[in-house]
């Protein structure tokens, strides 16, 4: 865990997992009294009805935004690891992804495509979502966070190989700048059996067809 898990967070933690249950005030107020000055930077007045209580809404949303420091993926993984004689390819798909670009804090979304071929080892199958979510709820960018996925699915299950595909918008590209309302990013990610093209091509094949 971080340093400052304890400083922002209280709450029941499972397997790696921190269901957020209440705030440090003391933190949620110094995070507050920022916003409140940047609303008057941008030329508001954090006085008026409709923002009283927008300072400490945002410095609440961040601190869950962000929560993933507070989660330690390896944990996750660890705490439902079976022995298991299977050795085929095992693909978790269309996995929901909320995360923070780190260059302008908007956020970013999609999916996530993750497979694995076991080597004597598989984990529960809700853990792999959680390991996204531990690595996403941070701030981000979708290069390190696809390889910081497969890294830590690589270095504990030990499978044969691993394989990755990211797909997302951000709204830093949509909001701002280029303003390109319909681009999505796509990273991907392998190792093992998956650097070869017919198992790679396989992942990939059943990733973007649908089931009947």
């Amino acid at each position: 865990m971080s340093n400052h898990d304890h400083h922002h967070l209280a709450g029941e933690e499972l397997d790696g997992y921190v269901k957020i249950d209440r705030y440090n005030p003391d933190l949620i107020s110094s995070i507050s009294s920022h916003y409140q000055e940047i609303l008057k930077h941008v030329g508001e007045d954090p006085q008026r009805e409709g923002l009283l209580k927008t300072p400490e809404r945002v410095a609440k949303a961040l601190l869950y935004l962000t929560h993933g420091y507070d989660l330690n993926p390896t944990e996750i993984l660890n705490s439902a690891m079976f022995t298991e004689d299977y050795s085929q390819m095992v693909v978790v798909k269309d996995i929901e992804i909320y995360s923070m670009c780190e260059h302008h804090m908007l956020p970013f979304f999609g999916k996530a495509h993750i497979a694995y071929i076991p080597n004597g080892h598989v984990v529960g199958l809700s853990k792999i979502p959680r390991v996204v979510d531990a690595f996403a709820r941070r701030l981000q960018v979708q290069e390190r966070l696809t390889n910081e996925i497969r890294d830590c699915i690589q270095g504990t299950l030990k499978p044969l190989g691993v394989a990755v595909v990211m797909e997302c918008r951000h709204l830093c590209m949509s909001m701002r700048g280029v303003q390109k309302q319909n681009s999505v990013t796509t990273t991907s990610a392998f190792t093992g059996e998956f650097l070869k093209d017919k198992t790679r091509a396989e992942f990939l094949h059943l990733i973007s067809s649908k089931l009947s």
